[in-house]
């Protein structure tokens, strides 16, 4: 991969970009074709990966993602990964400015990163919850949620000796992280869609047993990841009572912004120091490519997890970025695109399920997705045609969702992130003609099979 930086002087302001890598993507490899990769090695050397890694690092199933499979070219509908297809929430006055200190990037990053911990503040001090305000001494800044989720597992959980507790379906990151660490992972199941919520007495009553190694965190994806389904405040209030377990509930809110005002439970914080609230400016913000998470904590949770963190993870351009999409010209870009992804998901609402082959949706409404069960011919929820249809839409129609039936309670379920209107309408036209494509060859297969057993009937049949 060509990733010489090429610096291009435009009228627009220095830009610094990378020739984009060619489509070509080498598989993953398993753990067993791993040894035969040819590594740079001495005679003399004791070096040896598989006896110098961490075993449970050797086994690991890394978290994949659908573009893992489908590498994007530029054509494709890219709706599986729930980003914001608007684009950046940031004004236009951005890229006419010089306001992005390019000459600058030979200095190294602010390492606390106040000003920008502000705006997140101030954003989230609504008062919905608590008369008390969050502060920067509230904030850990990562690289993603995903630094966050990995640094609360690395702060509180002793590696083969503790355990966290998570909520199936959710998101794959905290069972990756939990392996990563060498920490145990306990499953307390959500309750049946459509509500998917928490099983508040079966997290309690586990809360309460002994276990073999102890429960030092739990995860909650509110909304939900892969449900869209937003965790009522008082189910979680619930187990942060609890009165004898000694933990951190960590709510993860990356799709807070797509709920109802006020959902967010960040400032709630400051109420209990048992509480931590993961937030993203991945997919509201349209900021994905910048890589930007938060926790937002009591304040001695918070210093903890500042204590353990590298010294500069946020770049300054992230910091930058970040700062202009939380004044108030990004928020006002933010807003405005979430108003048309809600009117385009409110489209897939009412327009899906006129699609022959399309169940039920399954989950809540409060994300920028979809759950949507697949069916096949007798009218059932199906795996293999999920997948079928997840395959067929990326391979011969350039739109790429995501197969979501292996995870709990989510049987023949794709999940469908909601595009532009452009995206929604071509989707839209795609999905029906690959489902009946599918449902017909399902339909010619049972066929050909009833002949096939008539004849083998008839011929048993016959007297020698």
């Amino acid at each position: 991969m060509d990733r010489q930086p090429c610096i291009k002087a435009a009228k627009l302001g220095l830009q610094i970009y990378f020739k984009p890598p060619p489509t070509f993507m080498a598989p993953l490899l398993t753990i067993e074709q791993q040894p035969q990769l040819k590594m740079p090695s001495r005679l003399d050397s004791p070096f040896n990966l598989q006896t110098c890694a961490r075993p449970n690092i050797l086994a690991l199933e890394p978290y994949r993602c659908a573009r893992d499979d489908y590498k994007d070219d530029g054509t494709n509908i890219l709706l599986d990964a729930n980003e914001n297809a608007y684009g950046p929430s940031l004004p236009d006055s951005t890229t006419s400015n010089h306001s992005l200190n390019f000459r600058g990037l030979n200095r190294y990053p602010d390492p606390h990163q106040h000003p920008l911990k502000s705006l997140l503040c101030n954003l989230r001090n609504t008062h919905h919850h608590t008369d008390r305000s969050l502060h920067p001494l509230n904030l850990f800044l990562g690289v993603g949620s995903d630094e966050a989720i990995d640094a609360l597992l690395r702060c509180f959980c002793t590696p083969s000796v503790d355990s966290i507790l998570v909520c199936p379906p959710t998101y794959g990151m905290y069972s990756v992280s939990a392996q990563v660490n060498d920490v145990a992972l306990v499953k307390v199941p959500l309750s049946p869609a459509p509500e998917f919520g928490l099983d508040v007495p079966a997290i309690l009553d586990t809360l309460s047993k002994p276990q073999p190694k102890p429960i030092k965190l739990i995860y909650i994806c509110s909304p939900g990841n892969p449900t869209g389904s937003l965790i009522p405040k008082e189910q979680i209030e619930q187990i942060l009572l609890h009165k004898t377990w000694n933990g951190i509930v960590v709510v993860d809110e990356a799709y807070i912004d797509f709920s109802p005002e006020g959902s967010s439970l960040a400032e709630w914080v400051n109420e209990w120091p048992n509480l931590v609230v993961l937030q993203t400016l991945s997919k509201a913000f349209g900021l994905a490519g910048i890589r930007l998470g938060a926790a937002f904590a009591s304040v001695e949770v918070a210093a903890l997890l500042n204590n353990l963190k590298a010294p500069y993870n946020i770049s300054s351009p992230t910091e930058a970025l970040a700062s202009q999409a939380l004044q108030e010209d990004g928020l006002s870009v933010m807003r405005t695109h979430k108003e048309k992804i809600v009117g385009q998901r409110e489209r897939l609402l009412k327009e899906l399920p006129k699609v022959k082959g399309v169940g039920r949706f399954r989950g809540g409404v409060a994300s920028n997705f979809l759950l949507v069960e697949i069916l096949n011919q007798e009218g059932k929820p199906d795996n293999e045609v999920a997948r079928k249809v997840y395959e067929r839409l990326a391979e011969n129609r350039g739109v790429v969702v995501r197969f979501r039936g292996k995870e709990h309670g989510c049987l023949g379920c794709v999940r469908i992130t909601v595009g532009t209107e452009e995206e929604v309408t071509r989707f839209l036209g795609e999905v029906g003609v690959v489902i009946e494509e599918i449902l017909k060859g399902e339909g010619e297969k049972v066929e050909s099979l009833e002949a096939e057993q008539k004849k083998e009937i008839e011929a048993n049949n016959i007297l020698a």
